[in-house]
């Protein structure tokens, strides 16, 4: 159906249904367009653990109708930089003002509830727009980029008016439409583990909990940095631990690769006791690829585009990507809603990528300098008095108030 300003009901794909497929989808729907998302394995799901959202995030979530009680949030107080060695706070950012400044609350989710939450939201019968179709078991292979057909693994074809890949790191519509990546491995490596809140109080350890906040040790100029994220509304601790890759290089290992508590520990010696007791009884320890690319020339070609990280794959020290990934879904939304588009699939994916890509590329870059250097992260930036504050360019620093402005 053309509407008379041109705008006409899209039967769109999404290619992977993560975070950030699910995002995409929820957003097209809402904007009036019928929407199918392929997930190459046989469940749609998500590994890992926290995910930070802030309210550059959140405010899309609450303008798409997602319910987000069933993520089980954190709402963040704090960012608290801590010295490496005795715990003490050098830097601390308060955030109790965050939804007054701002308009929404900074959540921090557990992915695997995050994921869910979405995905009930995507496919349900409530809400504006028809539910999201979620299909497992079809990996992309190819794609007629003008044509909009999607070759699957299995043999399977498919036609969309609109093909969004969604499909992350490893993306297979990101070659597809031509972009060949520029990255190395980053200079640090990180070993992700979870704590259990409950254990560690049994045990009469810190209950950091308590603080709801993320918390930082390190990262004072240095590759050291252990990363807490709260999630579970506090009953999980989600710690990402990272070191020079001298110590530990885990760049190519496999994505479901797994680690031990030893190699957790081996690399911090001399880390605060308090935080290194909670590492000694951390679970599910796992490595996390990190590589550092080079923005894309290019994130569209006919009628095919990507978002998040197979558009802009980032570092993880601005906590960003997957809010990101959603700003990336909330364009699509709007360039292809009843106000803006006009018919023109391709002209509109064009007007997607100059919308987004000056804002995802300049936190990608924020984000590599804030590796090894804590102040350049979004909240610390603004602690300008702090004795130890020092940023690589003041004019060029990534803050709180560009995000969320």
């Amino acid at each position: 159906m053309v509407s008379q300003s041109g705008w006409r009901r899209l039967d769109a794909a999404v290619v992977g249904g993560g975070i950030g497929g699910l995002c995409a989808g929820i957003a097209l729907r809402r904007a009036g367009h019928k929407v199918t998302i392929y997930e190459r394995s046989d469940f749609v799901g998500e590994v890992g653990a926290s995910v930070s959202c802030a309210a550059n995030g959140t405010r899309w979530l609450h303008e798409w109708g997602v319910d987000i009680e069933k993520g089980d949030p954190v709402l963040l107080r704090k960012l608290i930089n801590r010295d490496w060695k005795t715990g003490e706070p050098i830097s601390v950012y308060d955030l109790d003002d965050y939804e007054e400044k701002w308009g929404y609350v900074y959540n921090m989710f557990h992915r695997q509830y995050m994921h869910r939450m979405l995905l009930d939201c995507a496919t349900q019968q409530e809400g504006d727009g028809d539910p999201v179709e979620v299909i497992v078991n079809h990996k992309c292979i190819d794609i007629d980029t003008a044509q909009g057909i999607i070759e699957f693994e299995n043999g399977v074809s498919a036609k969309h008016d609109l093909v969004i890949g969604a499909d992350g790191i490893g993306s297979a519509v990101r070659g597809i439409i031509g972009i060949k990546p520029e990255r190395k491995p980053a200079a640090s490596s990180c070993l992700h583990a979870n704590v259990d809140t409950a254990k560690a109080r049994k045990l009469g350890l810190v209950d950091y909990s308590q603080d709801s906040a993320l918390e930082y040790w390190g990262g004072q100029k240095e590759w050291n940095k252990i990363v807490l994220s709260p999630c579970n509304g506090g009953s999980l601790l989600s710690y990402y631990c990272f070191f020079p890759r001298e110590k530990g290089d885990y760049a190519n290992q496999k994505w479901d690769a797994e680690s031990t508590v030893e190699e957790l520990l081996a690399p911090y010696p001399d880390l605060d006791e308090q935080v290194l007791s909670h590492l000694k009884i951390g679970v599910e320890v796992k490595p996390w690829r990190l590589w550092v690319h080079q923005p894309y020339d290019w994130w569209q070609k006919g009628v095919v585009c990507v978002l998040g990280d197979a558009a802009h794959p980032m570092m993880p020290h601005q906590s960003q990507g997957a809010c990101m990934a959603i700003e990336d879904a909330a364009c699509l939304g709007i360039v292809f809603g009843k106000k803006h588009f006009a018919g023109e699939v391709s002209s509109a994916l064009k007007l997607y990528e100059h919308t987004r890509k000056h804002r995802a590329t300049r936190v990608q870059a924020a984000s590599a300098r804030a590796a090894e250097n804590i102040h350049e992260r979004i909240g610390f930036s603004s602690n300008t008095d702090n004795s130890h504050y020092s940023v690589q360019d003041e004019n060029n620093k990534l803050t709180i108030e560009e995000m969320n402005r």
